[in-house]
């Protein structure tokens, strides 16, 4: 258990250890939830990839309408996209 003073100002400053244990570095942002019984429970918000950063492009390739192809049909649309031949496929 980590034991945290209070300032004058009403303030406390979270241990490193308790910064690791919930995952979280400068600038992020924890949620604190008031139990009964004077107890607290601190949960780290799940932060949002900055954008250019390996973790934005996770999920990026998501395949929202269960496409698949095998790997004939994807050479032949990258040859023909590189033919200048890129049409609609309406039968998907």
């Amino acid at each position: 258990m980590a034991t945290l003073t209070v300032t004058a100002k009403g303030q406390v400053t979270l241990k490193k250890e308790v910064l690791q244990h919930l995952g979280v570095r400068p600038g992020d942002k924890i949620d604190v939830d008031l139990l009964p019984g004077g107890k607290l429970e601190v949960i780290a918000v799940e932060r949002r990839p900055v954008a250019g950063s390996v973790e934005s492009f996770f999920g990026s390739l998501e395949n929202k309408e269960n496409i698949h192809a095998t790997l004939e049909e994807i050479d032949e649309a990258i040859k023909a996209g590189w033919a200048g031949e890129v049409g609609v496929d309406n039968d998907r």
